[in-house]
């Protein structure tokens, strides 16, 4: 294409295939900008690795056009991945004041405030970058201050939704604020880029208001002390639950550092309002009557090392479970995380507490909208193009099929996936190369160096086991000064199959007298392979097997 035609190209590095790592490129010939910079938690099969990010090699490729980095809420999966890209690159960081106090204390974790400018936006200040214009809209969600997105480009108007529901009685003015994409669509909308996580649930998400209803009247109920665990960033359900415990004569207090900090910054910054001695330490907390208490505890996925984990396995230093606590997992269960939950779950009853969850009581609600809310949304943008975001690819494809019954034009309702480039002129589209996009395993202080050879390696050992041989042989003469010694672990309880080592033993001394001497190389070759088909031939087992020919 010519430098001198007008165009913008959005490509996704992710989030479109998944639920997590949002991350999309918005160009222009001059221009770049970045929309969300998402982090996903890894699935048990990527064993050791903390976190997956997106690929950002087109992005520092390019980063001379990278103007800005623009943030639609503060969720993990839409800003987690900021601190792996902010060093590279040199551009300002936009978003609602919540959303960047969130990126301020990640940021200053990393020791990394010093690499990047955070500025405010609010949903009435329009934000110019080159030719791009960028309007924000105020979303509900679970989480305050989220932002959709109306982006004035050189060939047309793009709608991006951000997480969003539609809540008819929203509490405290968190409402999706549909007349201003309306207002914003009336133009004519190019393309729109919408939530798809739920488009499966036919209806209406809860609203907060019915949830709050339905927390008070648990709190209405219990006798004992009431224990809630929840998301850290979701400050509105905080407030209900301050709220009900000052309505029903409760204090609360906290465990975790988590919602602690992020307790502390709402308040601080005026985003939650605490009644006079409602708040307290959990030192303080520990002379209350049960019946005036409540617990806000960090651990709603069944974290190993979470307040609620912790306590439910009986190893809080400051707290127990006591017959007659009613605990509240007032957050979504994630996928991948069902069996670390039903533990917590199980462990709590064991206890003697009563525990209510999502399928027992309706104390959550989803922050991503229905099936109802998704079309009403499609039917205020009207667009010309749609592309579903945010979603596996059931997700994106039954999205892109509602688009459909609500009046796109099947050419025009697109299922994208993370790399694949897609290019608006004035009249036409045009799918470009795809860009590798494959996610990057982030282990401890290594960004990109676990890959498919050691995660291999990483289920062998945990499958199979570790099996290490050691001979020491002289240099001068090529003689057996020492062994072979076998060592194993997670392979086989030794003591029990000492004798299939002894005849380990046994051929390893034939591999040595095999091998012609100061091959050591060949050597530790042929024990490698004669091991592992030993182990397969008697015991159906393939470890991984480490020999050490060390010469002195």
């Amino acid at each position: 294409m010519s430098e001198k035609d007008d165009y913008v190209t959005l490509t996704p590095l992710g989030g479109l295939g998944e639920i997590g790592q949002n991350c999309m490129v918005l160009e222009t010939p001059g221009t770049m900008v970045l929309i969300d910079c998402g982090l996903m938690f890894p699935d048990d099969f990527l064993l050791g690795v903390d976190v997956v990010i997106p690929r950002f090699d087109y992005v520092l490729k390019n980063r001379e056009k990278l103007k800005a980095i623009i943030l639609t809420h503060g969720h993990e999966d839409h800003i987690g991945a900021l601190p792996w890209l902010l060093p590279y690159v040199d551009a300002p960081v936009y978003g609602s004041r919540f959303t960047l106090k969130l990126v301020e204390n990640k940021l200053r974790e990393f020791n990394l405030l010093e690499y990047t400018r955070l500025e405010v936006m609010d949903h009435k200040t329009p934000l110019q970058v080159d030719d791009l214009t960028f309007n924000f809209f105020q979303v509900c969600h679970s989480i305050i201050e989220g932002f959709g997105i109306g982006i004035e480009t050189p060939v047309g108007r793009i709608v991006h939704t951000g997480d969003f529901k539609l809540d008819p009685e929203p509490l405290d003015g968190h409402f999706t604020d549909l007349e201003a994409f309306a207002g914003f669509s009336r133009e004519g909308v190019l393309l729109m880029l919408s939530d798809s996580t739920n488009v499966e649930r036919e209806g209406y998400a809860l609203t907060e208001r019915e949830i709050k209803d339905s927390l008070g009247k648990v709190f209405a109920e219990a006798r004992g002390r009431i224990l809630v665990t929840l998301f850290s960033s979701h400050i509105q359900r905080m407030q209900e639950i301050f709220d009900l415990a000052m309505e029903h004569g409760r204090k609360v207090a906290v465990s975790g550092k988590s919602l602690a900090s992020n307790i502390e910054m709402a308040m601080e910054e005026g985003f939650m309002r605490v009644g006079s001695g409602t708040y307290c330490t959990l030192d303080e907390i520990s002379g209350v009557e049960d019946s005036r208490t409540v617990l806000l505890l960090t651990g709603s996925q069944g974290e190993p090392l979470s307040a609620l984990t912790r306590l439910a396995l009986g190893e809080h230093r400051q707290l127990k479970v006591k017959p007659g606590d009613t605990v509240l997992m007032s957050s979504r269960i994630i996928p991948g995380n069902t069996k670390a939950i039903a533990r917590v779950i199980n462990n709590l009853y064991r206890l003697g507490a009563e525990v209510f969850y999502e399928k027992v009581r309706a104390i959550h609600a989803s922050g991503h909208a229905h099936k109802e809310e998704l079309k009403t949304m499609l039917k205020t943008v009207n667009p010309r193009f749609f592309i579903p975001v945010h979603g596996e690819y059931r997700h994106l494809f039954k999205h892109a099929a509602l688009a459909r019954e609500c009046g796109v034009a099947p050419e025009r309702s697109l299922i994208v996936e993370n790399g694949q480039p897609v290019t608006f002129f004035q009249d036409s589209i045009r799918l470009e190369d795809r860009i590798p996009s494959d996610s990057t395993l982030v282990d401890g202080k290594g960004v990109g160096d676990v890959g498919h050879t050691v995660l291999k390696e990483r289920h062998i050992l945990g499958g199979e086991g570790l099996v290490i041989v050691v001979m020491v042989i002289s240099e001068s003469t090529g003689e057996l000064v020492m062994g072979p010694r076998i060592l194993s672990r997670g392979f086989i309880f030794e003591q029990q199959y000492d004798h299939i080592l002894e005849d380990a033993k046994c051929l390893l001394l034939d591999v040595f007298e095999n091998v012609p001497p100061g091959e050591s190389r060949k050597l530790e070759e042929k024990i490698r392979s004669t091991l592992r088909k030993f182990f397969r031939k008697i015991l159906g087992r393939d470890p991984i097997v480490v020999p050490l020919a060390i010469k002195v």
